[in-house]
């Protein structure tokens, strides 16, 4: 089967490799659609980081591996002791590409998104949704709902960062909230909170283009902080008092300081970036107005569920987040190249893996 490949800094090749086969406890899928995410554009650019250059615990593989974690897809094949009425061949679907052990604390405590050796389908081994066929654990395949596309299917994994985030957060709809950063997850978070039916939603975003898909997405307010103040707006925001919940997914020193700056008294700031570097942070930010920080990663099987139902509701609406869908073939220089060059015109770039499987998506 085909199959995108990565061997190292700027090295992925798209080659043929064997089709795995399915465990007993497995479900083996043929991928449809696959987001590019910026962690993907992190190892083209300067990996390998996620991706394995010595034997990963859980997984057991090393690099070469098979990209994508950003997947929908169809059931080819259940494994024989997978005992799921819900399950059968040729269903849509998507999966969680959540590696864990299952045995450290983090496992135990029921947070396995933090497994203490954990990792992705896709950037850490055990497959990718970049190929013709994977195969993942059963409990991490989730049927797609009648009226769910496969390209809106390829979106719950990052759709689920963003809800698990938002979920994490003292939100109601009468909360002003503010996000710092409007890619990807940003754009998302705002998706998820007007699914929340929160009616207050600050963007501060310096790409022109980005910030209008802020907009679009429900953002009721814009701050450029190229050229305004976040703290000054976002106080004449709300009548002196500070946004109730800030989500940091810029991931910037200027964007930490910003966000600490424009939360309430008592309010709370999330972190959902990952951050390249070590930063200086001053626990005085939040002190003095004796708000709390706090961070998220990842998402967890509830998270997957949630997004799953909303979009079967109507209540997340996340087409306008397809900027593009290419080819496997293309996956370099109309993928990753183009979400280098062109980040701030982009949102999310699929690519069709499977052709004739695509074709049950209707955007």
């Amino acid at each position: 089967m085909r199959a995108a490949r990565y061997y190292g800094k700027e090295d992925i090749r798209i080659e043929q490799i064997p089709e795995p086969p399915c465990g007993a406890n497995q479900i083996k899928v043929a991928p449809a659609f696959v987001g590019i995410c910026g962690t993907d554009l992190h190892e083209y650019l300067g990996g390998p980081n996620f991706c394995p250059a010595s034997r990963h615990p859980v997984t057991g593989d090393i690099i070469p591996i098979t990209l994508g974690h950003e997947f929908s897809g169809v059931i080819k094949e259940i494994g024989s002791n997978v005992n799921a009425d819900h399950l059968k061949i040729g269903l849509p679907c998507a999966v969680q590409p959540t590696v864990y052990c299952g045995k450290c604390a983090a496992c135990d405590a029921g947070a396995e998104n933090a497994c203490h050796t954990g990792g992705f389908i896709g950037l850490s081994g055990g497959g990718g949704g970049l190929s013709e066929a994977v195969s993942v654990p059963a409990d991490q395949v989730f049927p797609l709902p009648e009226g769910v596309p496969l390209e809106l299917g390829a979106l719950v994994e990052p759709l689920s960062v963003a809800w698990h985030a938002v979920a994490a957060g003292p939100v109601t709809p009468e909360s002003t909230v503010l996000v710092m950063g409007g890619g990807p997850i940003g754009l998302a978070a705002v998706l998820c909170l007007i699914a929340k039916g929160v009616k207050n939603i600050i963007v501060a975003e310096i790409a022109t283009a980005r910030q209008g898909f802020a907009k679009e997405f429900g953002a009721t307010h814009i701050i450029n902080p190229k050229e305004q103040d976040v703290l000054k707006e976002t106080m004449n925001i709300t009548g002196g008092i500070g946004a109730d919940v800030v989500f940091d997914c810029a991931g910037v020193p200027a964007s930490l300081k910003a966000a600490c700056a424009a939360v309430k008294t008592r309010g709370t700031v999330i972190n959902v970036a990952i951050w390249e570097k070590e930063i200086l942070f001053n626990p005085n930010w939040i002190t003095w107005r004796e708000s709390s920080y706090k961070s998220v990663l990842g998402y967890q099987k509830a998270d997957y569920e949630a997004v799953i139902e909303n979009l079967r509701t109507g209540a997340l609406k996340p087409a306008s987040m397809i900027t593009r869908k290419i080819p496997l073939d293309d996956l370099i220089e109309n993928g990753i190249k183009a979400l280098i060059t062109d980040k701030d015109n982009q949102v999310k770039i699929l690519v069709e893996v499977n052709a004739s499987i695509s074709e049950r998506a209707s955007l």
